[in-house]
């Protein structure tokens, strides 16, 4: 029989029903919208899915390698909010009162972390690596039926599951593998990363899968249509580097044993939590748990 492990992609959540949700604040006033997002998800997918290991993975607040590439990496975005940010920081606590350990690394992102440990843990045997998050670019992680995406679609209850097979009909015949070199022509403006112009999904999807890589294009842009291939040239650079930042790291060391992921449901502790910020419909629900 298989065992699961689920990685949550925390900060990419909390955003998720940070603005999905209606602000909702607790008996001290406290903003609390997300943390309920958050509470909900994870009640019904220990309900329901009854994973033997969970981890939830943390952005830090520090600089990454990213924007050492690219100044601009995300600077579009804006301030995390203030009610946003005592949210984030008492996440660590709810997973705290639900037996889920907690995982971030200065330097690097989520992103970064979730790809590490899929990778240091999808040999396992009989163990299938599933990765909760709101956010597509996990897809690139997808591998087989080993490492799969439980993509987040909208409130906190609908959810798709995306194994190697889908991620290649979503992308008209390309592999997860291959998503960077795709971004690396389209760029990201969820990322603030430019890719090159004038080259749109149309074109930049046949030429991936016909190149197999970025590299492999670059190589031999006379195969590409003349127009095509004096855009890619002109910004070959900017291609390389948009590469460099859409692709997730999977080989940071990280010093972690899988029986230090196991889940320790701490139902009473749960509770509460739940109380102590006025979850009362997560509270009933609970109950019957």
């Amino acid at each position: 029989m298989k065992k699961s492990l689920i990685i949550i992609d925390s900060h990419a959540l909390l955003y998720r029903f940070f603005f999905a949700l209606p602000p909702l604040t607790n008996h001290k006033g406290e903003p609390s919208g997300a943390i309920y997002g958050l509470s909900a998800v994870l009640l019904k997918i220990i309900k329901e899915q009854r994973p033997d290991y969970m981890l939830g993975v943390f952005d830090t607040p520090e600089a990454t390698f990213r924007e050492e590439i690219f100044p601009d990496y995300k600077g579009q975005r804006p301030k995390m909010g203030d009610d946003l940010i005592p949210q984030i920081e008492r996440a660590h606590e709810l997973y705290n009162q639900f037996g889920i350990k907690t995982l971030e690394r200065p330097g690097f992102e989520a992103d970064d972390v979730i790809g590490s440990v899929a990778n240091k843990f999808k040999g396992e045997k009989d163990l299938v690596v599933i990765i909760l998050s709101g956010d597509l670019d996990m897809l690139q992680l997808v591998e087989d039926d080993k490492v799969v995406v439980q993509f987040v679609k909208k409130g906190v209850s609908e959810t798709v599951i995306y194994n190697e097979k889908a991620v290649i009909e979503r992308y008209e015949g390309l592999t997860p593998k291959q998503l960077p070199d795709l971004k690396a022509l389209l760029g990201d403006s969820s990322d603030n990363f430019p890719g090159v112009r004038g080259v749109g999904p149309k074109t930049a999807i046949p030429l991936i899968k016909k190149a197999g890589s970025l590299e492999n294009l670059l190589d031999n842009l006379w195969e590409a249509p003349e127009k095509v291939a004096a855009k890619i040239e002109a910004e070959k650079d900017k291609a390389i580097m948009c590469k460099k930042l859409a692709k997730i790291k999977t080989d940071l060391d990280l010093d972690l044993k899988l029986e230090e992921l196991a889940l320790d449901f701490k139902k009473q502790e749960v509770k509460s939590f739940f109380e102590q910020n006025n979850f009362n419909s997560l509270s009933n629900r609970l109950d019957l748990m």
